[in-house]
C-alpha cells in the first residue's frame, strides 16, 4: 500500500513539473506565433554553401 502512494506522490510531482514548464513556455512566448510555421514550407530558402567549390560543380554538369 505504501508503494501505491509514493508512485502516487511521484506523479503527481512529475505532472507539476510539466505544468509548470507549460506555464514558463507561454509567459516565454514560444506559442505566440501560430501562422508562420504553417506557411514556412511555402516560402524558398535560399542559403550559401561556403564550401562549395563552383569547380566541382561545373565538372558534374
Amino acid at each position: 500500500m505504501s508503494a501505491i502512494i509514493i508512485l502516487i506522490f511521484i506523479s503527481l510531482l512529475v505532472a507539476g513539473g510539466f505544468l509548470m514548464a507549460f506555464i514558463w513556455a507561454v509567459k516565454d512566448g514560444q506559442y505566440e506565433d501560430d501562422y508562420s510555421p504553417s506557411v514556412r514550407i511555402l516560402f524558398e530558402e535560399t542559403t550559401l554553401n561556403p564550401n562549395r567549390n563552383d569547380q566541382e560543380s561545373d565538372a558534374n554538369d
